[in-house]
């Protein structure tokens, strides 16, 4: 899903946690809102160590390219030829989040709710597009390529 319908979603999705639940505080909104599509800083990272371009406006291109190519694809399930390993997609990092929300901060339970709603939209997009289901497991992911 491109980023400015992450932001948008993200924003809408954290002011309706806001509204049902203000205990989360302003705090709160604001750390769901901002992980919903920062979580993508790891697609950067990626083009970065494989690039070496420091250039997110390059970054942009070059996924915004390849996203076009795998829609543009005529194969009955669209299998990137190299998916890339995104670090902070995965059911892993989740659990990470989920746990030191419960046992340190609960800091970690806002990024873990702004992460998942981001999974949850980029799932959403696989099945729809056809896309390989991709960026459930790390490990999964690491061990099928």
């Amino acid at each position: 899903m491109l980023p400015k319908y992450h932001i948008l979603l993200g924003f809408i999705f954290s002011l309706i946690l806001y509204l049902i639940f203000p205990f989360i505080g302003f705090l709160g909104f604001f750390i769901i809102f901002f992980s919903s599509f920062l979580i993508d800083v790891d697609h950067y990272i990626y083009y970065f160590f494989t690039k070496k371009d420091l250039s997110l406006k390059n970054a942009y291109s070059y996924f915004f390219e390849k996203r076009r190519k795998f829609l543009l694809s005529s194969n009955k399930i669209k299998t990137p030829q190299n998916p890339g390993m995104y670090s902070f997609h995965g059911i892993e990092v989740l659990l990470i989040l989920f746990i030191l929300g419960i046992f340190l901060n609960k800091i970690f339970l806002f990024i873990f709710i702004g992460f998942s709603f981001h999974l949850f939209l980029d799932l959403i997009e696989m099945i729809y597009y056809g896309f390989r289901i991709a960026k459930i497991s790390l490990v999964y992911d690491f061990i099928k390529k």
